[in-house]
Order: C-alpha cells, then structure tokens, then sequence
C-alpha cells in the first residue's frame, strides 16, 4: 500500500509500504475511505514532536471500512463503517475508567501517527479496536464523520467543556483555524454573551463569522485587549481559548481573562511560553490545558445524526491519497489557500 511516511522535519513522502497486520487480538485493519491532516502534522513536520521518528506513517483521523479484525475483537466486524478515533483507548485502566483516555495506561494515548504508524495510508492497524472506533450513523457521510475524529472533540473538550462556557458569557478564541473554529461552533451550544475571535488572517476570521463569532479582531489592526476590556465593561473575558499553540497567543489569553475567569489551552505548543503569575495569581485565574480524550465523541456523534451540528463548513477542499503531497502544501499554506480542513480518498 501506499502511505504518507516522516523521514525527518520538513520530510515527508507518498511511498509504497508494507500492508498493516493483526498483531494482537484486540487489533483491527481499517481500510481508509476518507482522512485529513491536522495541524498536529504541521508541528510534527517542524520537529515539535521528537517521538515521532523516522519512518513513521502520519496521520490519526480517518473513516473507514473494517477489513479484518482479531480474535479479541467483538464490537466490529468486517464490513462496519467506523469513525478512527484519534485517541486510542485500553478501556481498562484507572484513566480509561475516568474518561482520560489521553493518559490511558494500558498501551493506548496518542498513538497514531505519533508512537505507531498512522491513518494517512490506504489502510490502517487500529489497537484496541472495540473501544478506539465508533459506528458511522446511518445517513451520515465520511466528510461529516471524519470532523470528529479530532478538531471537533477537541474544540469542544478541551475548549467548551474545560473553559465551562456558560450561558451569558464572553469567550474570546485566539485562533481562527480549524481548531479554533471548531471551539467557536462547539461554544454556541451554549449560548454565550458573545463570541470574539482573534486571528492574524482575514481569511479565518470571516470564516469564524460563519461558524459563530459576534465579533473579529485582527491584531496587526487592533488593540485585542483594550476592545475586549470596552465590550465587557473593563473586566475581560469570562473563557478565553488559545487554539495556535506559541508563546504569543497564550500569554495573551493570560492578559485578557478577567478575575475569576478560566483559559483553555487547545494549542500544540512546541517551545515554552510565559506564566505571568506575578500577575495572575491574585484574579482566581483557572487555566485547563489539556490533550483531547474524546469521551464526547458518541455525543458529538448524536448531535451530527440529528442535524444539529452542521460540519460540512470545515471542508474547504477535496483530493485524491494520490494527491497527498500537494494536499499537505495547500494545508500548510492556509492564509494564501483559505483552507481549513481538507479531504483525502482513494
């Protein structure tokens, strides 16, 4: 088969690769109908993430058909339509038990595309199968599922849910990609005051227009916290989300937050940034960071078999696996392609 393989920052290739295998009995094979990349990927490619080594296949979100599975396995079978989580789950230890299955403890966590090879691939080997895939519902398409293989869980528990958005509020998005986008239409769930997003590309902030946002800020124009201060009365935003992942943005997630109020750290951040606790200690800040564990996936699931969130809107553009190469160059280069989120099939 073929598949997209990292061979170091800035080295990534379409090249023929041997076909997964069932390794253990809780394994099964996945043949790979529809899959994106991430920003994650970005960051891999620059060299943020130094487990991931040589050789290995990227890629953690996909949708697919079941094509083999192990003797082990008993909630799948071949034929299933299955959205690849982008988290893998034992579904046995402590922290499986708790819901973090982020921090699983019994083989699983990231591991695709990060510690075992990933879903950019024609098919893909998916531990832990019973618990690391979900049914497809009926009438929904593979585009639509394949948005909450990551960004949407993410936006929306690491965003929504650990920022405890609430009806009333002022949240402030720093980041108007896919991530932060999903943050925004996750947050409207709630029914928020108002939704500020901040962004450096025109681009992206009209797009979070469409999915949410009451108001845009560019801060090569504008003073960010001197406008949230004037929209909120001189207090500052009750959530504030960082979705870029430097220094920049979540410091400035940091200066904006309002006594009492909570910032949720979505951003992949590969160098350190600055806690101002000089400053922060004395407003009862709450900071939340954290990697997706996708326990709201089945409700993100349900909310997308109803019609009630509507996701197409992330899909700027389609190609073919053949096309990875060219697909990677239009993601990376967002503010010029307009691109959020883009679809790979055979």
């Amino acid at each position: 088969m073929k598949a997209i393989v990292y061979h170091g920052a800035g080295d990534r290739r379409w090249e023929e690769v041997p076909d997964p295998k069932v390794q253990d009995s809780t394994d099964a094979i996945v043949r790979v109908d529809a899959v994106t990349i991430c920003g994650t990927d970005l960051h891999i490619l620059k060299g943020d993430v130094p487990a991931v080594t040589e050789g290995r296949i990227l890629g953690h979100e996909a949708v697919g058909t079941v094509t083999e599975v192990g003797s082990s396995v008993s909630t799948v079978q071949p034929g299933d339509r299955v959205l690849v989580s982008c988290i893998t789950s034992c579904g046995r230890c402590r922290y499986c038990r708790e819901g973090m299955y982020s921090q699983c403890q019994g083989g699983g966590g990231w591991l695709l595309g990060h510690l075992i090879d990933g879903t950019q691939a024609e098919y893909v080997r998916v531990p832990f199968a019973d618990t690391s895939t979900h049914p497809v519902p009926e009438g929904v398409s593979d585009e639509e599922t394949l948005m909450l293989a990551d960004i949407l869980p993410t936006g929306y528990e690491i965003g929504v849910r650990y920022g405890e958005v609430s009806p009333g509020d002022t949240v402030v998005v720093v980041g108007a990609g896919p991530i932060g986008l999903a943050a925004i239409l996750g947050a409207t769930l709630y029914s928020p005051a108002r939704i500020i997003a901040v962004d450096l590309a025109d681009s992206r902030l009209e797009a979070a227009k469409r999915f949410g946002a009451d108001v845009v800020l560019n801060p090569e124009r504008d003073d960010v916290a001197a406008r949230v201060r004037e929209l909120t009365e001189g207090l500052g935003a009750d959530v504030a989300m960082e979705a870029v992942g430097i220094p920049a943005t979540f410091e400035q997630c940091a200066e904006i937050i309002r006594p009492g109020g909570r910032v949720a750290n979505l951003g992949v951040h590969g160098t350190p940034a600055t806690l101002h606790l000089e400053t922060l200690w004395i407003k009862n800040v709450t900071i939340r960071t954290g990697l997706v564990n996708t326990f709201v996936t089945p409700e993100l699931l349900k909310l997308l078999e109803m019609g009630r969130l509507d996701v197409s809107r992330f899909i700027t553009h389609r190609f073919r696996m053949a096309e990875f190469e060219e697909a990677y160059d239009v993601f990376a280069a967002a503010e010029e392609s307009g691109a959020l989120k883009v679809v790979l099939t055979p």
